[in-house]
């Protein structure tokens, strides 16, 4: 996609903003993966075409009229053609950090008539946040899901990308970035929660059906949906403890509503679901969850009964997987009609459900909302350099699409990095570097980018049989790397000298339009033990088993003889023509001619003569 493409969709997004006095983050982008036009939801979200995806291709769900909204109908997917990782470079919209939300939603709809949906895992900057496994549940598969997750990143640009499992094309309906407040969900778990991604594993209001962007027209300004807390709720257990399950809703304005720095909205607020009964009541819910992973509940209370006005009169415990973790007395805290919150963090999860219950102290137990969110640390990433490196190379090498190399190098751990690729963590464990590339035999035609150098760990290239070009770039070498193989090119110009590194051990340069004098430290990694190999290159001179060097010929190209040589040469001819044009005038002042040069026009002539003269001689010398 060219840079006037990514300017045009860039602004076209920024017409989407939807301004508030009292939310001063206004930042939003929805992108219809598969999508041709611009279209506009019975919500008033803009929608833009496809844009900022590596690859892949696009289709349409094979039951368009099951979905209501127009970006659920297209989608975008990725073949192994694609190569195994894709991404979408969405624009973030500021060059500083910040914190979003991100939504997606991914849809099958048996779209490609192979009746197989399909496995794949889904990233966001490097950390895994979704894994998609074969087969999914068929109302999933038909309907598709919502996902979502809160991140902070420190970039212009965000990659979300898509590893295919086995030869399993990944797909994607449509991809929501929301700038939100930087200090939202804050919690106790470490010292810096930015280093952390919250990935949503359920997220309900109590008391109403699902509700908010993308469902009815009620606002939130972070674009967290609600579902229906039924969705979660274990009615049996109120029933067998003789509780009746009540719906209430407020009558009159919730206070402490859609503040920083969470921005929870007052629909949330203004129903609840309480348990009443004669032993007081219990409600409890299951939430699904994966093992072994830590997770954030975040509570949402207000006491919205006008019954209930005094301290004491509405007491509850909350136990989360049988531990008692708080006593809760909403009025007692904030009073009456206004909203109350508290989160807590649920380590070292054994199992795959998540039990949360409130039982009766006094009065029966009420509760508006519940949100459950995995904490998912941040992915080790590939050092910026590198990864500056590596792009500079995908493009001078021009690497095909087939072997996706999109998105971080290295990252995520979980995966193999870019085909052709191997890396590590550096020693403190705090961010992945590049240590091989093998690119044998690959069809490429381009060029080694001069960026390899920012490759400070690099251990081992390998770039034989392709069709490369140029020169050798200047600084390969003078790092770690041990093994050098650019075999059976087509580079030309000199063997630079810092390939005379006496940490290479294996150098192979045969095969190639190499030219000049070979540097003769290079022969060193034969006597340490190592091998080199020039054959083929008829321009190599020098060193043993190559003709010796004629005196034009010095490591670097032309020796300084041969310069020297080319400026007395071309010193000899500017003395020629300043004699002759000597002669010239001498003779026309004697005959006296009228039609000659001006006298100050062959001064100047003179004059670029020996400027021309003096640059051309200091740049060969």
């Amino acid at each position: 996609m060219s840079l006037l493409s990514l300017f045009l969709l860039l602004i076209l997004s920024l017409l989407q903003f939807s301004l508030s006095l009292s939310y001063p983050f206004n930042y939003s982008l929805h992108i219809d993966c598969g999508g041709l036009v611009n279209t506009t939801d019975a919500f008033h979200t803009t929608w833009l075409p496809d844009a900022f995806y590596s690859g892949g291709a696009t289709s349409v769900v094979s039951e368009p009229l099951l979905f209501l909204h127009q970006q659920e109908k297209t989608l975008r997917h990725f073949p192994i053609s694609s190569g195994k990782k894709n991404c979408y470079s969405i624009p973030t919209g500021v060059s500083a950090g910040g914190r979003y939300f991100l939504r997606t939603f991914t849809v099958y709809d048996n779209f490609d008539g192979k009746s197989h949906s399909p496995s794949f895992d889904v990233s966001v900057e490097g950390t895994i946040v979704f894994s998609w496994r074969s087969p999914w549940t068929e109302s999933v598969a038909r309907s598709g899901a919502y996902s979502d997750l809160f991140f902070h990143h420190n970039e212009p640009i965000v990659d979300v990308c898509f590893y295919s499992i086995a030869t399993d094309s990944p797909v994607i309906g449509s991809l929501q970035l929301t700038q939100i407040e930087p200090n939202a969900y804050q919690f106790e778990y470490a010292k810096n929660s930015s280093n952390y991604i919250l990935v949503n594993y359920g997220r309900f209001s109590s008391g109403s059906d699902q509700w908010g962007p993308g469902f009815t027209d009620d606002t939130d300004f972070f674009s967290r949906s609600w579902q229906s807390d039924a969705e979660f709720r274990l009615t049996s257990v109120s029933i067998a403890n003789g509780a009746t399950i009540k719906p209430i809703s407020a009558g009159k304005p919730i206070a402490n509503v859609e503040k920083s720095p969470n921005y929870f909205p007052e629909k949330l607020y203004r129903t609840a679901i309480t348990a009443e009964g004669n032993g007081g009541g219990i409600l409890e819910y299951e939430l699904p969850v994966d093992a072994k992973m830590d997770y954030l509940l975040w509570f949402h209370f207000a006491e919205i009964d006008a019954g209930v006005s005094k301290i004491g009169q509405r007491v509850f415990d909350v136990t989360v997987n049988g531990e008692n973790v708080s006593r809760v007395d909403v009025f007692k805290e904030v009073g009456g009609f206004a909203a109350y919150d508290w989160s807590y963090v649920v380590k070292n999860l054994s199992s795959t459900t998540l039990n949360v219950r409130l039982e009766s102290v006094v009065g029966a137990p009420i509760i508006c909302g519940l949100e459950n969110y995995a904490i998912v640390p941040v992915d080790l990433k590939t050092i910026p350099d590198q990864v500056i490196a590596m792009k500079a190379l995908k493009e001078s090498l021009r690497v095909p699409d087939r072997m996706g190399w999109n998105g971080d190098p290295c990252a995520p751990t979980n995966w193999d990095a870019w085909e052709g690729v191997t890396c590590h963590p550096t020693k403190d464990e705090t961010a992945l570097v590049v240590s091989q590339i093998d690119l044998g035999s690959q069809g490429l035609k381009g060029y080694i980018s001069d960026k390899i150098v920012l490759l400070t760990n690099l251990v081992s290239l390998n770039l034989s049989s392709n069709s490369l070009g140029g020169n050798i770039p200047s600084g390969l070498g003078q790092n770690s790397l041990v093994k050098l193989d650019l075999s059976n090119n087509k580079f030309t110009g000199y063997i630079p000298d810092s390939l005379t590194s006496s940490s290479l051990q294996l150098v192979l340069l045969n095969g190639n339009l190499l030219e000049g004098q070979v540097p003769e430290d290079i022969y060193s990694i034969g006597v340490r033990g190592g091998a080199i190999d020039l054959s083929g290159n008829k321009g190599l001179c020098g060193v043993p088993s190559l003709p010796n060097c004629s005196l034009l010929w010095g490591e670097n190209g032309l020796s300084k003889g041969a310069k020297v040589g080319i400026g007395v040469a071309s010193l000899v001819i500017l003395s020629a023509l300043i004699t002759g044009i000597y002669f010239c005038l001498k003779w026309k002042h004697r005959n006296d001619y009228d039609f000659g040069l001006p006298h100050e026009l062959t001064g100047k002539f003179i004059s670029s003569l020996l400027h021309f003269f003096f640059f051309f001689f200091g740049s060969i010398i």
